[in-house]
């Protein structure tokens, strides 16, 4: 296939017509993809650590995937479960209630388009549940674009910066973070705070959280924190809400984070990798907590589309098939190696971590604090060797890694070396 247009002439036909606030870092244009690599219009190659900002754990354009969604196209396109329902929906809420780590035995789920919308959907049944109002999440959430998620999401620049007022009953505890001086014990205690100065616990219908911290940064939330929250939820009649959207679908390890705690949660959001670059989420939850509200409440005229549906039914049969929970196991073992190696070597590296293949690591600077400059210098350098690599983090400092699982080990080994390169030149 001729390609039609160069980068050049897509980024004039962009300033001319795409809104700013829909920015993108780089100016290159992808015409194909596969597994962790792009192709732009100008035939150049790039390797894909960012994998969508998580949305492709299992790679770009997986043939069992790209198969599923031809063969699900073959039948029924679109009819709008609302109107009618279809097999791919009915199964895939099967599957993923055997699956998600939610209080049971009876669960259910519930089919929308986008991590924001399982996220306000959750809200809403937790209100309906609860008869409550107040929702708790936490400093560095992120979870989502839309106003009520946006009023959750807990970092201003750029997302809430330009839209406010933002909903109200909407209240932030701080997270439990180690290099921002945060322990579990004060993160707990902050929640307990709220209940004294802003909202009364019998107020609150859910506390959200994400067991590993996406945009704010990719910390980890510690089991025992988890568990105690748990408690703290049960003891109040407060529902539990596990924002899974980035966490999710084998890129810690487990098919979600929240299973290396142990406990379980009330509702649980995911999305992104759910079904690995077509548009799809879910709200999992106890059966009774997913029946609080009538018949049509939930739902939106894209909800559950057939072919995202069947994408996601592949997306599991490949995770069990493909051992992809091994292999998300091993790489993160690769890279806090070399991460260690990193930290030893340059004195900006600092406090690298993962949970599986979900890792990151700082950049400071010579007095230790948050290098903003030097992330987007790096990021910028990796861009120019051809490697697509992105920050996040409540300071914009930490470099994230989300790589695709599925990616061969010496695309990933180019990938880091690229990364390496970077860091010895910004070093001087």
């Amino acid at each position: 296939m001729t390609n039609t247009f160069t980068n050049a002439e897509l980024n004039e036909l962009k300033k001319r017509f795409v809104a700013n606030g829909a920015a993108t870092p780089t100016e290159q244009f992808v015409a194909r993809a596969e597994n962790a690599e792009l192709w732009d219009e100008d035939g150049r190659r790039w390797i894909d650590f960012a994998g969508g900002i998580g949305v492709l754990n299992l790679g770009h354009r997986h043939p069992r995937i790209v198969k599923a969604v031809q063969e699900q196209l073959e039948r029924v396109m679109h009819t709008c479960s609302a109107v009618i329902s279809y097999a791919p929906y009915v199964q895939l809420c099967q599957r993923l209630c055997e699956k998600v780590p939610v209080k049971g035995p009876e669960r259910k789920a519930m089919l929308v388009n986008t991590g924001a919308e399982a996220l306000e959907n959750a809200v809403k049944i937790a209100r309906a549940a609860t008869g409550r109002s107040g929702v708790i999440t936490f400093d560095g959430a992120f979870h989502g674009r839309t106003m009520l998620t946006l009023a959750m999401t807990g970092k201003v620049l750029p997302y809430k910066n330009d839209f406010g007022p933002m909903p109200g009953d909407v209240y932030r505890a701080p997270y439990p973070n180690p290099l921002h001086g945060i322990s579990d014990e004060m993160a707990l205690s902050g929640i307990e705070k709220l209940f004294k100065t802003d909202i009364p616990a019998h107020r609150v219908a859910a506390i959200v959280i994400e067991p590993v911290q996406g945009e704010g940064g990719f910390y980890i939330a510690s089991p025992s924190f988890l568990k105690a929250l748990r408690e703290l939820c049960d003891r109040h009649g407060i529902l539990l809400i596990a924002d899974e959207v980035q966490s999710g679908f084998a890129r810690t390890g487990k098919l979600f984070a929240l299973e290396h705690s142990g406990i379980e949660a009330d509702l649980l959001t995911t999305a992104k990798s759910l079904a690995n670059g077509m548009p799809l989420s879910a709200v999992v939850g106890t059966a009774e907590i997913m029946d609080s509200s009538g018949p049509g409440s939930l739902g939106g005229t894209y909800s559950g589309n057939p072919l995202s549906c069947a994408a996601a039914l592949a997306v599991l049969d490949t995770i069990e098939e493909e051992n992809i929970l091994a292999r998300s196991e091993k790489m993160g073992h690769l890279l806090a190696e070399r991460f260690a190696v990193w930290e030893q070597r340059f004195e900006m590296v600092s406090y690298p971590r993962n949970l599986g293949a979900m890792a990151a690591f700082e950049l400071l600077d010579a007095n230790g604090k948050p290098d903003t400059t030097m992330a987007q210098a790096l990021c910028a350098k990796a861009r120019e060797q051809g490697l697509i690599l992105l920050s996040c983090g409540f300071y914009g400092n930490t470099i994230r890694v989300l790589v695709p699982i599925t990616a061969p080990s010496d695309v990933l080994e180019e990938g880091l070396a690229i990364i390496e390169h970077s860091l010895e030149a910004l070093a001087g």
